[in-house]
């Protein structure tokens, strides 16, 4: 351990020197990776490289990144083309490129749904009431007077003697349920995690039980806090273009509609339906909750277009000089919202600067570090740019069942997501702290920097769930996903909120996120990159393989993992 030690901070040292000297414009780089000559690159993390890349991949050329699109394959070809200038070799058996099959579906926007409630029948509007999809790979879906069913939070969940299917049939039903966690919203601890979202909480899970139970189509209710983010988000999310992996790939059972209502309209469907939606909403926090058959039932006739494409992986590999079967990742998802055809004729390009053009340039960084380091890593480090998380993490997923190196090998994932802009801060967010031992690791990189460690301000929003290493995770993989502090240099905490809270009232998942040279700070951003290269650097140089910590529910099947 004391090792450990000693390798952390000259780790940080050396990423600190290595980004001492950025060069002021490097404008030579070309949107495909090329450069009017490698000098324009500097052989550690550096803001100007860091910006420049940002810049180019939020750019309205790559037309928002979308998989199975002209932009999603120049941003691909780009990362490639970095990496390869880089120094590193392709990483996925001798290729670049992991293919991930996908389909691709696309809901007709002028599908309605009709609700038939207590003898009148109300339209609901696809974007302004409704969002609804199907994950079947089906042109239409017709679904009739299918009885609804509110089912509290839509959690079937035995170590938390929780049912909230208990004792009804759901079978050719639509489900209607609540976004996130029993306690959430009374706040509770004693229910699961209380504020704290679990998996339970997270719409692919509801939906997945759903489909498990046989139910013909589900509906959550939309509230901001619940979700931790707004109506518009939901919208944006859902219109256009909607990717899966094909079902032989994820066998698990799909339902043939799924999607969202707003709260408006939900609170207008249960008093029409002759239910208190905030009793229910109370009644839904109790354990021995019982599913409340509606007086209401769903109508819907849905074409979506379907087409069956592919999209791509990035692999690289700096292998290891002493211990090459074993691996550490860096990940980043190099995809975003793409492009839609707005009614009011305006920026209709998703350019997804934070989201996550920041975290590919991140990765890229970081293996600009590795790779000029005086000794090469004696683990091998894999650099992995996935696709198709903003579809559900589909990209992490394909990658997991397809790995590269076998996941008993890899040592760790470093997840690098939507990186914060706002300049210096005094702190590092551990997203989901408490999770893992990469957390002793990052603990005097950060002390070392002058930092210190603490939980996301808002962790009912779920993020531990929300961004590719999950899938690692419930692989059994010790995985560490940082943001920047909440706590800026320049304004303190308040400050760091206001940033936050605009970001996401404004930007995220907006056409908004686009890069702002006069505006971002990305001092504290090279801080936060030279801590997760730290903690990797050293773990590339040493024989340690962290776990878990005691309870993690991943824990088990890491211990099994290094049992072989």
């Amino acid at each position: 351990m004391q090792r450990l030690a000693t390798c952390l901070l000259a780790a940080l040292a050396l990423a600190a020197c290595q980004g001492a000297d950025a060069p002021a414009d490097p404008a030579n780089r070309t949107a495909d990776g090329a450069t009017a000559g490698d000098a324009a690159f500097e052989p550690g993390i550096t803001e100007a490289d860091f910006a420049r890349h940002v810049e180019i991949l939020a750019s309205d050329e790559f037309e928002g990144r979308a998989p199975g699109t002209p932009g999603g394959e120049k941003t691909v070809e780009y990362i490639r083309a970095q990496m390869e200038r880089i120094g590193l070799q392709p990483g996925n058996n001798g290729e670049w490129f992991q293919d991930v099959p996908m389909v691709e579906t696309t809901a007709d926007p002028s599908t309605t749904i009709e609700l038939a409630v207590a003898g009148d029948t109300r339209t609901l509007a696809f974007g302004d009431d409704m969002v609804i999809g199907t994950r079947t790979g089906q042109q239409h879906v017709s679904i009739q007077d299918s009885p609804l069913v509110f089912v509290g939070y839509g959690v079937d969940a035995p170590e938390q003697d929780w049912n909230d299917y208990a004792g009804v049939d759901v079978k050719g039903k639509t489900v209607v349920m609540l976004v996130n966690d029993p306690g959430f919203h009374a706040n509770d601890e004693s229910l699961f995690e209380g504020k704290r979202m679990t998996y339970y909480g997270r719409w692919t899970y509801k939906f997945e039980e759903a489909a498990r139970k046989g139910a013909a189509a589900a509906l959550i209710i939309h509230d901001t806090l619940g979700a931790s983010y707004g109506w518009d988000v939901v919208r944006n999310s859902w219109s256009g273009a909607q990717y899966d992996l094909p079902a032989d790939s994820d066998p698990a059972p799909r339902l043939p509609a799924q999607g969202w209502i707003s709260g408006e309209v939900a609170s207008a469907l249960f008093t029409d339906a002759g239910l208190d939606l905030d009793k229910l909403r109370a009644a839904a926090n109790k354990r021995g909750f019982k599913a409340v058959p509606m007086d209401a039932t769903l109508s819907l006739e849905m074409d979506s277009t379907i087409t069956s494409k592919s999209s791509r992986n990035v692999v690289g590999i700096l292998p290891g000089s002493e211990r090459p079967d074993e691996a550490l990742i860096y990940m980043a998802h190099w995809d975003h919202l793409g492009k839609h055809d707005m009614p009011d004729g305006g920026d209709g390009i998703y350019n997804g600067a934070v989201d996550n053009a920041t975290g590919v340039a991140g990765i890229l960084e970081i293996a600009e570090a590795f790779a000029n380091q005086e000794t090469p890593p004696e683990r091998s480090v894999v650099f992995l740019a996935v696709t198709l998380e903003e579809s559900g993490l589909l990209g992490s997923q394909y990658y997991v069942a397809h790995p590269s190196v076998p996941l008993e090998k890899t040592v760790a994932v470093f997840n690098v997501d939507a990186m914060s802009v706002y300049g210096r801060s005094r702190d590092i967010t551990v997203v989901g702290m408490g999770s893992s031992e990469l957390e002793d690791l990052l603990k005097p990189v950060a002390e070392a920097q002058g930092r210190v460690l603490h939980a996301e301000a808002h962790p009912e929003a779920g993020g531990y769930f929300r961004s590719d290493h999950f899938n690692f995770a419930k692989a059994g993989v010790p995985a560490l996903y940082v943001d920047g502090g909440e706590d800026l240099v320049e304004g303190g905490k308040a400050a760091g909120a206001a940033a936050a809270k605009d970001y996401g009232d404004n930007r995220y998942h907006a056409p908004a996120d686009e890069y702002d040279p006069a505006t971002w700070k990305l001092g504290g951003t090279m801080e936060d990159l030279e801590a997760v290269y730290a903690v990797g650097r050293a773990l590339a140089d040493d024989e340690r393989w962290p776990n878990w910590y005691e309870g993690n529910p991943f824990k088990a099947t890491r211990d099994q993992a290094l049992a072989k």
